[in-house]
């Protein structure tokens, strides 16, 4: 079987992606699990340290639709995010015509994307509406072993409440079951959270956990998912990183995200679910206070690469090519 095929993209110009996307690609090791095609501006490669293609093992895409903008190290700038946008849509572009089996890409920076023309909520929805996707898709963070993903993602806390319902639910519970096959875990076990303190203290807390999350539990475990919960969100983390669980699905973005920085910040991976092939990034973000400093290390990057040509080669194995 040959090696998945997975572009790479250095992320925002003006943040560590560069920086680490050189470290990673120095590292021979990261060329076992895939045939790597870099697509970015030379210019911002050399910036970032990234060695040249005929040494590093990689193929090289120039794309340089940003060629004329400065580099600005630690500013969000409209330069930025259009470049960005415009790398995600060759990509996607490259995906569908099936010139690639995965993307991975380094940090990018939201106010940047914004500046840069982005329309939708965030790069997954971007990336779906480049790929012709109109399903269910959703981001889950990965950490070692464990994933977790949500019903609720980049909303207000204020509207949190009103948008867990037991299709809702229910349908993030499938999700994740499904995502984690699609990753070679054929059974995985997922942990349901609460929403609310306690997990609602049999209802004096709230009602949501008897009325709406059991109940969808309850229909996941029916349709033969190894489902339990809801558990109370602030030790359900302790029983899945001793291993009693694959994933946990939370209510709401920080119910997670918190938790899996606080267990291994810098080395998390987010999967984009749910789309027609995997996408990979880093847990963190584009980290503006430390460009240039060399600090950055490249350790999500390089397990975002790890399950992105993971999931790829499960996908070869699963279709021919």
């Amino acid at each position: 079987m040959s090696k998945p095929r997975i572009i790479l993209l250095p992320g925002d110009r003006n943040g560590i992606g560069p920086e680490i996307l050189g470290k990673l690609l120095a590292d021979p090791a990261c060329h076992q699990w895939a045939d790597i095609e870099v697509m970015a501006d030379p210019g911002v490669l050399a910036a970032g340290g990234v060695p040249a293609a005929a040494t590093a093992g990689y193929r090289l895409l120039p794309f340089s639709p940003e060629a004329e903008a400065p580099i600005e190290p630690g500013q969000a700038t409209a330069a930025a995010g259009r470049e960005c946008l415009a790398a995600l849509s060759r990509a996607a572009q490259r995906l569908r015509d099936g010139e690639a089996d995965g993307l991975v890409f380094a940090p990018l920076n939201k106010q940047a994307l914004h500046l840069g023309g982005l329309a939708q909520a965030d790069e997954m929805r971007f990336l779906a509406h480049e790929l012709g996707h109109d399903g269910a898709c959703g981001e889950l963070n990965v950490l070692a072993e464990l994933w977790t993903t949500r019903v609720t993602s980049h909303i207000p806390l204020a509207d949190v409440a009103g948008r867990i319902t037991p299709g809702s639910v229910g349908q993030t519970i499938r999700f994740a079951h499904d995502s984690l096959v699609a990753a070679g875990r054929p059974a995985p076990r997922i942990a349901v959270a609460a929403l609310n303190p306690h997990a609602g203290d049999g209802g004096n807390f709230g009602r949501e956990e008897i009325e709406v999350i059991e109940p969808a539990v309850r229909r996941a475990v029916d349709d033969g998912i190894a489902a339990e919960g809801p558990f109370p969100s602030d030790t359900v983390f302790v029983r899945a990183r001793d291993g009693a669980f694959d994933c946990v699905v939370t209510m709401f973005h920080d119910q997670g995200q918190i938790a899996m920085k606080l267990l291994g910040f810098g080395q998390g991976v987010t999967v984009l679910g749910g789309l027609p092939l995997p996408i990979t990034t880093c847990g963190h973000g584009t980290a503006y206070d430390i460009v240039g400093t060399g600090q950055a290390t490249d350790g999500a990057l390089r397990n975002a690469l790890r399950i992105c040509a993971a999931m790829a080669g499960n996908n070869q194995n699963g279709s021919a090519r």
